[in-house]
């Protein structure tokens, strides 16, 4: 039997109201209903400055960079709802990417990830869900030695998708979701057994 994989989910943004983070609870979720240990943070709790070499140079990775790592390191999976920008990668995710990635006290910068196995999803208003958002994502993790699933998840028209409590109102949408974690639980249990 597999070992039960440990999954590290989150949103690639800060506001409190978020479809990402709405988007990230329902995959956390339906990671934890397939068999994995989830932990689900929120990257407002960690805040971090804007990557500077000259501030790292001065100062160093920043503690909240430190314990993130600790935290990417400690998991096997990553589950990540990331809203688009700018048909990109949000500056929020791109930092704290940026940061978790710098060498600290002698380690490689890419300590934390290698192994990792990782599912991407989206929320958006617009009608392509934040799909062209997960393409750069998905080469920023690649570089970073993480293996992205190919199987991802873009959900549009975002605003009208949830209920009241925090639910997605659609059985495709619910479904969809369920099929990527379900995938990122059983690839990473494979691969950490």
């Amino acid at each position: 039997m597999s070992p039960q994989p440990r999954i590290l989910a989150f949103a690639g943004s800060a506001r409190a109201e978020s479809l990402n983070k709405r988007l990230a609870r329902a995959a956390a979720t339906a990671a934890e209903q397939a068999g994995a240990a989830v932990t689900l943070i929120d990257l407002d709790d960690y805040p971090l400055p804007v990557y500077h070499g000259d501030l790292e140079a001065r100062e160093g990775v920043p503690l909240q960079a430190r314990r993130l790592r600790g935290l990417v390191a400690a998991h096997d999976g990553l589950l990540i709802a990331s809203p688009e920008n700018n048909a990109s990668v949000p500056a929020l995710l791109k930092n704290t990417l940026d940061w978790l990635s710098r060498p600290d006290h002698g380690e490689n910068g890419l300590a934390a990830f290698n192994g990792k196995t990782a599912a991407l999803l989206a929320a958006s208003p617009g009608a392509l869900g934040g799909l062209r958002g997960l393409a750069h994502l998905r080469q920023i993790l690649m570089a970073l030695n993480v293996l992205v699933l190919s199987e991802q998840f873009a959900l549009p028209r975002a605003h009208e998708a949830f209920d009241a409590a925090g639910e997605l109102r659609e059985p495709r949408h619910r479904a969809a979701v369920a099929g990527v974690a379900r995938r990122l639980v059983e690839v990473t249990a494979r691969l950490s057994a």
